[in-house]
């Protein structure tokens, strides 16, 4: 338990630090940061700081520390699994006004962004100098770079050039004792253990980036973009399949199925095949006699799969129109359903028709209706479970279908997320992937971080082990000391 008292003591310690301005404790305006992207999970912080600067974060991380209070670092509140969820009895790091470019380094093929940066911000920065800043999720026009270290978010393009940890060379750290470390360098491969490694993707739980050097990559000299309409997901993932194995890379290969292409039109109006049950959109860059050579063999590839439409984006314009439909695609699922839960979850491509329609199977079970969008060529399906919160009991079936989702990625031997975190949302799955000494041993790794267990408590890990055990401190020994096999130092 966090004493009552200790927030309004980290409280009088920011505010001979800090101006009033950063601090918010009206609790109306605390309830403007009660929830992230994942609206279902709403938890009003005891304290919000703005905080202006690097020294700002480390000031309120050392300030918490000294109360033993709990912190959650939020960027600008994009994350879909609950990641930047408050703490109530704790403060809520705000990083969206840390955004200043310092640097880009297309010699060096870097750049130097503060967290709360917005991502397609950095691309933008860097396409006068011929490079571009790969990971993409779909919510790029709004997202932060240190989101997306937070969460090592992925996006269309990541099929081909990987996720954001491919792409962070360094990172500028508060720990939660409230120190301020450097990990990585700015140059590839830094000698000794990947501690880097370890914080991108830790969710906020091993610290708070007050710095982020990114690797940037070289704006390709071809790109060509298909949007091929199927009569069914089957004949798509026939396509997909076909691609994939006879070498090709794509830089994207997405896929959206009947449903998902309703809202997309309800949406933006993109115009998709007329009749489609799913829609291919695929991406080749690279060399122009390459991409070439190696979009000719996918558009041949997608018609012998049964592609009834094919379009060819002649330029920018029709690129991008091609791409609205798709990256619209979640908010416009709100046209057509009240209320949606976005899942996300990972099969290995193959089982991609098998588990699409299990997932047809379950949904029908319980009345519900699924919107599939999603990265078809490494399998991170993201299917939309559609209700409508004010039907009585629609709102529970959904949560069961959205689990029950996930369970059928494990049985396939795929995983409960693929981009999007575990954060306060996923937790509870985390046994259904690995064991308890699996789980034990990470713990040990979050503890070498943060031995009192305050940054960002109650994400990843399933919690309480005991009752009222606090979150993210491992107690007793851990299962290889236990056996005698190791000891902690």
């Amino acid at each position: 338990m966090v004493d009552s008292g200790s927030v309004t003591r980290v409280l009088q310690r920011l505010r001979s630090q800090l101006p009033e301005a950063a601090l918010v404790t009206d609790r109306t305006r605390l309830r403007t940061y009660e929830c992230d992207g994942l609206l279902h999970y709403r938890v009003v912080p005891a304290l919000v700081v703005l905080a202006r600067s690097a020294d700002d974060v480390r000031t309120t991380v050392a300030a918490c520390a000294a109360e033993g209070v709990p912190f959650v670092a939020r960027g600008s509140g994009t994350g879909l699994s609950g990641g930047a969820l408050p703490h109530a009895d704790g403060v809520l790091i705000v990083t969206s006004q840390l955004r200043q470019i310092h640097e880009v380094a297309p010699h060096d093929q870097r750049a130097v962004v503060d967290p709360g940066v917005i991502n397609l911000q950095v691309s933008q920065a860097a396409r006068p100098h011929g490079y571009y800043f790969a990971p993409d999720p779909s919510s790029q026009q709004i997202c932060s770079v240190g989101g997306n270290v937070a969460e090592n978010s992925g996006g269309a393009h990541c099929l081909k050039y990987g996720f954001t940890s491919n792409h962070v060379l360094s990172v500028d750290l508060v720990t939660p004792q409230g120190d301020s470390v450097t990990l990585g360098t700015r140059a590839p491969d830094a000698p000794g253990y990947d501690l880097l490694g370890a914080v991108v993707g830790s969710e906020g739980t091993l610290g708070v980036a007050t710095s982020v050097t990114v690797r940037l990559v070289r704006s390709p000299e071809s790109v060509q973009t298909l949007l091929a309409g199927f009569r069914t997901t089957d004949d798509a993932g026939s396509a997909v399949s076909a691609v994939i194995g006879a070498g090709i890379v794509p830089a994207a290969i997405e896929m959206m199925d009947a449903l998902a292409i309703e809202a997309a039109e309800a949406a933006v109006a993109c115009n998709y095949p007329d009749e489609a049950g799913a829609v291919l959109v695929v991406e080749l860059d690279g060399p122009a006699e390459e991409v070439e050579h190696e979009f000719a063999a996918v558009e041949r590839m997608c018609r012998e799969a049964g592609a009834f439409e094919q379009r060819v984006a002649a330029d920018d314009d029709e690129r991008a129109a091609i791409w609205r439909g798709r990256k619209s695609a979640f908010a416009a699922v709100g046209r057509i359903s009240p209320d949606y839960i976005v899942q996300d979850g990972v099969i290995p491509r193959t089982a991609l028709p098998e588990v699409l329609r299990e997932m047809t199977r379950l949904a029908d079970e319980r009345g519900l209706r699924v919107a599939n969008v999603f990265h078809a060529g490494d399998g991170n399906l993201h299917p939309l479970v559609l209700f409508d919160e004010s039907a009585p009991g629609q709102g529970e079936r959904a949560e069961e279908l959205s689990g029950a989702i996930l369970d059928l990625c494990l049985a396939h031997g795929g995983s409960i997320t693929g981009e999007h975190g575990v954060g306060a949302d996923k937790a509870k799955h985390m046994p259904k992937m690995f064991s308890d000494d699996d789980l034990d041993t990470m713990q040990l790794v979050r503890c070498a971080f943060d031995p009192d267990g305050i940054a960002n408590p109650g994400k990843i890990y399933p919690t309480p082990r005991l009752c009222g055990e606090r979150p993210g401190k491992h107690t007793g020994p851990h299962p290889v000391q236990a056996a005698g096999l190791g000891e902690v130092f």
